[in-house]
């Protein structure tokens, strides 16, 4: 049962640390700074930085499962 919890809780870790760097790299071949356009308000780009998040994280759990 421990075992079966420590796979879970690092699968889960490498899960965000691959939603995080796709993130990092939709973000850097973006002619803008996403971060900075969610800080000013921009609805249009917290929309789009959630489905980055969602495709990511879909393709991230087919990878993992």
């Amino acid at each position: 049962m421990l075992e079966q919890i420590w796979s879970t809780l690092i699968w889960a870790l490498v899960g965000l640390v691959l939603m995080f760097i796709g993130y990092k790299i939709f973000d850097w071949v973006t002619p803008f700074n996403l971060n900075e356009e969610i800080d000013e308000g921009n609805v249009a780009a917290g929309i789009v930085a959630a489905g980055i998040f969602l495709a990511v994280a879909w393709i991230v759990g087919a990878v993992i499962a």
